[in-house]
């Protein structure tokens, strides 16, 4: 009985880790948040050497996360108006995408790659985030998002999501 168990946990395992995931991926609309971007392989048993992470057009202002052996390096584009971010400060520029490079993280282990952002007003409404994973050889697009009708696990290569909501959750997924 324990081994039925033991084999179904891996095989549940397998299909969970199967893509990039934003943990968590439930925020506040309209404040501070912090989630990580879960990578759980490399490509067909290479190791990863860059994770980049295409950033909403809701998105204005993004702040990766520190990795000892990664470089990150944030992509920018103009804004057609500025627009505040708070305390006082205007920007007419917008956070487009962030990657980092360094590692390898080897294909049989994982890391969460962290951001710091203000989430948007628009509770109820989900953001997607296309991850273009590099490794030593091949690559990975974790960017279909879901047309009406159609759910995210059903997709091959799902983009990792942030839903917004109105109170804090207490759950993760």
């Amino acid at each position: 009985m324990r081994f039925i168990i033991f084999v179904a946990v891996l095989c549940f395992c397998g299909v969970a880790q199967a893509h990039v995931t934003a943990n968590p991926n439930t925020g506040v609309a309209d404040a501070y948040f912090e989630t990580k971007f879960r990578v759980s392989h490399g490509c067909d048993g290479s190791a990863t050497t860059s994770v980049t992470i295409k950033m909403p057009e809701a998105i204005v202002n993004v702040k990766p996360q520190f990795k000892p052996g990664w470089k990150a390096e944030i992509k920018k584009k103009k804004l057609s108006v500025p627009v505040n971010i708070g305390h006082g400060k205007m920007t007419d520029e917008q956070v487009d995408e962030i990657t980092w490079r360094g590692g390898p993280l080897p294909d049989d282990q994982y890391d969460e790659f962290g951001i710091v952002i203000k989430l948007p007003d628009g509770a109820g409404s989900t953001l997607w985030f296309p991850v273009t994973q590099t490794c030593e050889k091949g690559k990975l697009e974790w960017s279909q998002i879901p047309t009406a009708g159609q759910m995210w696990h059903d997709l091959k290569s799902p983009a990792p999501f942030v839903k917004l909501e109105t109170t804090p959750s207490h759950h993760m997924h």
